[in-house]
């Protein structure tokens, strides 16, 4: 059985930002989750943005799967159903273990403001080498919609009954 934690202990994550226009400049996505990742008491190990290109995305998050330093990667962009968004097609290979709640939970929430426009997110999370990967949209407010309501929660070991803390890598 895992060791409950009565206290806040901090991941070490990496965020990736799949899009062929937007650079740091203009990351609004990518900013966001540093931001409210790092006012949560996480450590940022690593951010980068990679174009459309499910290889090019596949390789950044192999590296961090294999890093000792990340334990989260939340990855926002590349999640639609157009031609350019690759990212599902990037990560399944990569999986250890496919997190189907996540997509099912985002979706639901995403219907109250998009309505049946949620059956185009492919959003998706799983476990890859104990690192925890999220997919999720590239508006802002659809990162906002996964991190206030689902990734946050599940990245506090304190959250219960159950939470993702126990099961990254040390």
């Amino acid at each position: 059985m895992s060791q409950v934690s009565a206290e806040f202990i901090p991941v070490r994550l990496a965020i990736l930002t799949v899009s062929n226009r937007r650079g740091e400049d203009d990351d609004t996505s990518g900013h966001y989750l540093r931001d409210v990742a790092h006012d949560a008491g996480h450590q940022l190990v690593d951010k980068a943005i990679v174009k459309e290109n499910r290889y090019a995305i596949r390789a950044q998050v192999s590296a961090w799967i294999a890093s000792e330093e990340v334990q989260v990667v939340l990855i926002t962009g590349g999640t639609g159903f157009t031609e350019g968004d690759q990212v599902p097609e990037a990560l399944l290979p990569l999986f250890d273990r496919v997190i189907d709640g996540f997509g099912e939970v985002f979706r639901m929430l995403s219907f109250e403001d998009i309505a049946t426009s949620t059956l185009q997110s492919r959003a998706l999370a799983g476990m890859a080498n104990q690192t925890l990967i999220f997919a999720m949209p590239g508006s802002t407010k659809a990162c906002r919609t996964a991190w206030e309501n689902i990734i946050e929660p599940q990245l506090d070991a304190r959250t219960r009954p159950c939470n993702f803390h126990s099961h990254l890598k040390k």
